[in-house]
C-alpha cells in the first residue's frame, strides 16, 4: 500500500491519534487506517490537513509523493525542512 506522511505530522506535533481524530472529526480507526497507507475519501484528507494545522495546498507534503522523494516534514517553529528517505524509519 502507499505510504503516506500523516504519521510524521502528526508525531511532529506531537499529538496523538486521538486528538487528531477528534480534532478532525473523525474515528481512531480511521485515522490507524490512513496513517497505514489505505485509501480515504478526499474529504477525510481535508479534514486530516485542517486538523493539522495545514491547508489544502500541503496535501502533497502529507499524502503524496514517494518515498525517496525529498519530503518536507514541519519544524517545531511552524516551518518546514526536507527530509529524504522514510523519516525515522531503521529499515
Amino acid at each position: 500500500m502507499a505510504r503516506n506522511n500523516v504519521q510524521k505530522f502528526r508525531e511532529a506535533l506531537m499529538m496523538s491519534k486521538a486528538e487528531l481524530a477528534r480534532k478532525a472529526g473523525l474515528s481512531t480507526l480511521t485515522i490507524d487506517r490512513v496513517e497505514s497507507g489505505r485509501p480515504c475519501r478526499l474529504d477525510t484528507k481535508r479534514k486530516i490537513l485542517n486538523a493539522l494545522g495545514l491547508k489544502v495546498a500541503d496535501k502533497d507534503r502529507v499524502f503524496g509523493g514517494l518515498a525517496d522523494e525529498p519530503q518536507e516534514v514541519p519544524t517545531s517553529d511552524g516551518g518546514f525542512e526536507p527530509q529524504i528517505g522514510s523519516w525515522g524509519d531503521s529499515t
